[in-house]
């Protein structure tokens, strides 16, 4: 379980974030420049907040008063950026097996196919990300995340820069995860359809 309680002053705001989560799907629905994607990257450690703490089980990542922050590889976070931030030198499977290069992995090759079977792009293992599309780079991007095989993946803006099509995709991607691997997520969004449709698709509506 996920526990986050945190503060951080921006230039144009006071964030005070907090909220549980078990094993499930977390969005956070918000105009640009309300501190989603600062909150994501404080739970992440790219950043760290002013005060507060954030757990994972009961262990802290990241508490002031204790004066603890984990480094971002140490947290066991996955992250899909909203640009997806892939290596335009690099093959797929490169981009993906990059994530594990601070762990001692025996054939970090061999976990970035895994990774890459779960959405379904082993075949184009081989490409560079210009050779993809929009829908397939943001889905070596969440292959890139889950290759640690982490407790909780954050997704910035997962369906910015996709069609309709590809933006269900995408989320029933991340679903799918969510269900057979009890990865948690954390989507920050603007679109509110976004959240209609993970609603519909988690039968909560």
């Amino acid at each position: 379980m996920f526990e986050v309680n945190i503060r951080k002053k921006l230039p144009q705001l006071d964030m005070n974030i907090a909220f549980t989560l078990k094993k499930g799907v977390l969005a956070i629905l918000g105009t640009s420049g309300c501190g989603k994607t600062m909150t994501l990257k404080c739970i992440a450690g790219i950043t760290n907040p002013d005060s507060g703490y954030i757990s994972n089980n009961g262990i802290y990542l990241y508490n002031s008063e204790k004066k603890i922050s984990l480094n971002p590889h140490k947290r066991k976070i996955g992250y899909v950026f909203q640009n997806y931030a892939l290596f335009p030198h690099m093959t797929v499977l490169e981009n993906v097996a990059f994530g594990l290069r601070r762990r001692k992995v025996v054939d970090p090759l061999a976990k970035a196919h895994e990774a890459l079977k779960l959405v379904e792009l082993d075949h184009v293992a081989d490409r560079k990300p210009a050779q993809l599309s929009g829908g397939e780079c943001q889905r070596v991007a969440i292959a890139r995340a889950m290759v640690k095989r982490p407790s909780l993946v954050l997704a910035d803006e997962p369906t910015a820069n996709l069609d309709s099509k590809n933006s269900h995709n995408i989320l029933q991607t991340m679903l799918k995860l969510n269900e057979e691997l009890k990865t948690s997520f954390v989507f920050a969004t603007h679109d509110e359809k976004v959240i209609s449709y993970l609603k519909r698709i988690i039968r909560l509506e």
